[in-house]
Formats: C-alpha cells, sequence, structure tokens
C-alpha cells in the first residue's frame, strides 16, 4: 500500500516539475524565438527588395 502512494505522490511530482518547466521555460521562450524569426524574415524581405 504505501509503494503505491509512494509511486503516484513521485508521479504526482514529476508531472507538476514538468509542467511548471513548460509553463515558465519553454513558452516565454518559444515566444522570444517567434518574434525573433519574425524580424529575420522581415530583415531578409528588406534585404531581398534591395536588389
Amino acid at each position: 500500500m504505501w509503494i503505491t502512494r509512494l509511486v503516484s505522490m513521485t508521479n504526482f511530482a514529476v508531472a507538476s516539475s514538468a509542467l511548471g518547466f513548460q509553463v515558465f521555460v519553454l513558452y516565454p521562450w518559444h515566444e522570444q524565438l517567434q518574434r525573433d524569426f519574425e524580424d529575420l524574415k522581415k530583415e531578409h524581405l528588406r534585404v531581398l527588395d534591395a536588389i
């Protein structure tokens, strides 16, 4: 019985940590990358228009 509870609590801790990492680290990083790619795309189009 206590092994089952220990496994359940460990699973909950790992899942909560993974969700927190996704929300607070990966999502903001994804937003920054998206902005950088948009800026790069605009710069690329500007250079192509100048040619």
